[in-house]
C-alpha cells in the first residue's frame, strides 16, 4: 500500500539520496578549489558554491520530506521499523530540523563569503599579515554566529559554540571537552618536561636531507599501497593531489587525498599522507548497503580523527612500521642506505615544542589543539574579538609552549580552518588521539600480535578490525556511544596518555 510506512520510508530515503549526490558534487569542487581551479577563478567558484548551497538547503527544507517524516512519525507501524530504518528517520528528522530553522540567504552567504575568506587568507598568510585578512574574516565570523544562534535552539544547546561543536562531534558539550582537555593536560605537562630534561642531541640530519618532488611522489604512492588505500589501479577509489594544506575529500567510492611536499623535509609529507589516508580508509569503508542513507555516514569528526591519527602516529611512528618499511623507503632513498630503523624511527618520534600545528608532535600536538579550543570558545562567548585573535593566540603559545611567534603566517593564520567557517571543528583533533588511544588497547586486546604484523607490512587484520567495529557502523551510534561499544569503555583520556607514558618511558621508543 502506498501508505505504509515502508513505502513512505522508502520515498523518504529517495530524497535524502539527491541530497548525498549533492554534497558529493561540492565536494568535487572544493577538492579542485584547492588543486586545479585558476587564480582569477575565485568570484565564479563563490557564485557556483552560492548556488549549489541554495540548492542544498532548499532540497533539505523542501515541505515534502516534512510530510513524510510527521506521516511515518505519527504512524502506528512506525514501531515495526527496524533500528536502521529508526535511526536514518531521526538523523534525517535532525537534519530538517536544522535546516529548515536557517535562512536561504544566510546559508548562501555563508558559502559564498567561506570562498571568498579562504582565498583572501591564502594571499594574506604569503605576505604574513593579519590585516590584509581581518575585514573578510570579521564578515564569516559574524555569519558563523548568526548561524550558531539559530541552531542553538533547534540542537537545544546551552551555548552558540556549543551549536557548531554540535555540527562536528553530535551530542558533546563544552563542560564534557573542558573536563577531558583538563584531564589530558594533566597528563601531558609533566611527560612533556620529562621528555625535554632527557632529550639527547641525536643527529637528525638525514631527515632534512633533500628528496625531489616526484621521489617524494613514490613515496606517497608506495605509502597509499601499503594501507590498503588504493590511487593506481584500473579499479581505484582514490587519488593523491598536492594543496598547502592537506585534505582529504569525498565518500564511497570516490576519496581523494591531498599532501604538501617539502624539498628539505619529506618526513612531512609521509605523514601528512599517513594521516589522510586513515580518514580515506573509513570513507571508503562504510557498509555498501547503507551508502547515501544518512545511517552510511562518518559518525563524528572525532571518530573521523581517531582514524587518521592512528594510522598517522600508533601505526606510522612505531618500531615495527618502520622494521618493514624503511628498507622499502630506502630504496627510493638511496642517501637513507646507512639509516638504522633505531635511529630512524627515535628522529621521526622525537618530542620538541613548535609553532605549527601540523608538524608537531603526539606530545605537543593535542596543546595546539587546546589553544584554538579555548580561543573558540572565548570568541564565541564574547571574551574576545576578532581583532584580539594574533594577541591572544601568541600570549598562549608563550604560556602553553614557551615559545615567541614571529609573525601572523607561523601563528593566527597556520591554519585554514577559521578562514573556512569551520568554527568547532578543532576539538575534534584531540577527541581523535584519545579516541585512538583507546581504540589502540582495544584492538591489542582482540590482536595481541598485531604490531608483529606490521614489521612484515601486513594491515589486513589491523584495517579489518577497524572496518567491523569503526568503520562499518557509521552514523549508527553516536561518537561516546560508538566508542563505548567498540572498546567497551565511555571517552577517556587515560589510554592515550598511558600509550605515550609507555612509548617515552625512559625516553627510548
Amino acid at each position: 500500500m502506498e501508505n505504509s510506512v515502508s513505502y513512505i520510508y522508502r520515498e523518504l530515503l529517495e530524497k535524502t539520496k539527491d541530497v548525498a549526490v549533492l554534497g558529493s558534487i561540492q565536494s568535487v569542487i572544493h577538492w579542485d578549489m584547492e588543486t586545479m581551479m585558476p587564480p582569477n577563478a575565485v568570484e565564479q567558484r563563490s557564485l557556483q558554491l552560492e548556488l549549489l548551497s541554495r540548492i542544498g538547503h532548499q532540497m533539505c527544507t523542501n515541505s515534502t520530506v516534512g510530510k513524510l517524516l510527521q506521516q511515518i512519525q505519527a504512524s502506528s507501524e512506525y514501531a515495526k521499523l527496524g533500528e536502521i530504518e529508526r535511526r536514518n528517520v531521526y538523523l534525517i528528522n535532525k537534519n530538517y530540523l536544522e535546516h529548515t530553522s536557517l535562512p536561504e540567504k544566510l546559508v548562501a552567504d555563508m558559502a559564498k563569503q567561506e570562498t571568498v575568506t579562504v582565498n583572501a587568507w591564502k594571499r594574506a598568510k604569503a605576505k604574513k599579515d593579519y590585516s590584509l585578512i581581518k575585514s573578510e574574516l570579521k564578515k564569516l565570523f559574524e555569519l558563523s554566529r548568526q548561524m550558531a544562534e539559530v541552531l542553538m535552539e533547534v540542537k537545544q544547546v546551552k551555548t552558540p559554540y556549543e551549536a557548531l561543536i554540535d555540527q562536528f562531534e553530535p551530542k558533546m558539550s563544552t563542560q564534557k571537552i573542558t573536563e577531558t582537555f583538563d584531564t589530558l593536560q594533566a597528563g601531558l605537562r609533566p611527560l612533556l618536561n620529562k621528555i625535554q630534561e632527557t632529550n639527547t642531541d641525536l643527529d637528525t640530519k638525514n631527515l632534512c636531507q633533500p628528496v625531489s618532488v616526484e621521489v617524494q611522489r613514490q613515496i606517497s604512492q608506495l605509502l597509499t599501497q601499503t594501507l590498503g588505500y588504493d590511487t593506481v589501479s584500473p579499479a581505484a577509489n582514490g587519488r593523491v593531489d598536492e594543496t598547502e594544506h592537506p585534505f582529504t575529500s569525498g565518500s564511497y567510492q570516490d576519496v581523494r587525498i591531498t599532501t604538501h611536499y617539502y624539498v628539505n623535509d619529506f618526513t612531512n609529507s609521509i605523514f601528512s599522507i599517513l594521516h589522510e589516508t586513515g580518514h580515506a580508509l573509513y570513507e571508503l569503508n562504510v557498509n555498501p548497503e547503507w551508502r547515501y542513507q544518512p545511517v552510511g555516514g562518518p559518525c563524528s569528526y572525532g571518530i573521523h580523527e581517531s582514524q587518521s591519527r592512528f594510522y598517522e602516529n600508533i601505526v606510522g611512528r612505531s618500531k615495527e612500521f618502520w622494521t618493514g618499511f624503511l628498507p622499502k623507503l630506502q630504496k627510493i632513498v638511496p642517501t637513507l642506505a646507512k639509516t638504522g630503523v633505531e635511529e630512524f624511527v627515535y628522529a621521526i618520534n622525537r618530542v620538541e615544542r613548535s609553532k605549527i600545528r601540523i608538524k608537531s608532535d603526539e606530545v605537543t600536538y593535542n596543546l595546539h589543539i587546546i589553544i584554538r579550543y579555548e580561543i573558540e570558545r572565548d570568541l564565541f562567548g564574547d571574551k574576545i574579538g576578532i581583532d584580539e585573535l594574533p594577541q591572544v593566540w601568541n600570549e598562549k603559545y608563550e604560556k602553553y609552549l614557551g615559545i615567541k611567534i614571529k609573525d601572523d603566517a607561523e601563528g593566527v593564520m597556520q591554519d585554514t580552518h577559521w578562514y573556512s567557517g569551520l568554527y568547532g571543528y578543532f576539538p575534534s583533533y584531540a577527541l581523535g588521539n584519545i579516541y585512538s588511544g583507546q581504540i589502540n588497547n582495544a584492538l591489542t586486546e582482540a590482536l595481541p600480535n598485531w604490531r608483529s604484523q606490521l614489521a612484515h607490512g601486513n594491515l589486513v587484520e589491523v584495517n579489518s578490525w577497524l572496518k567491523n567495529n569503526i568503520h562499518y557502523p557509521s552514523s549508527f551510534y553516536e561518537p561516546e556511544d560508538l566508542i563505548k561499544k567498540a572498546t567497551g569503555k565511555n571517552i577517556d583520556s587515560q589510554p592515550f596518555i598511558q600509550y605515550l607514558q609507555n612509548k617515552y618511558k625512559n625516553n627510548e621508543h
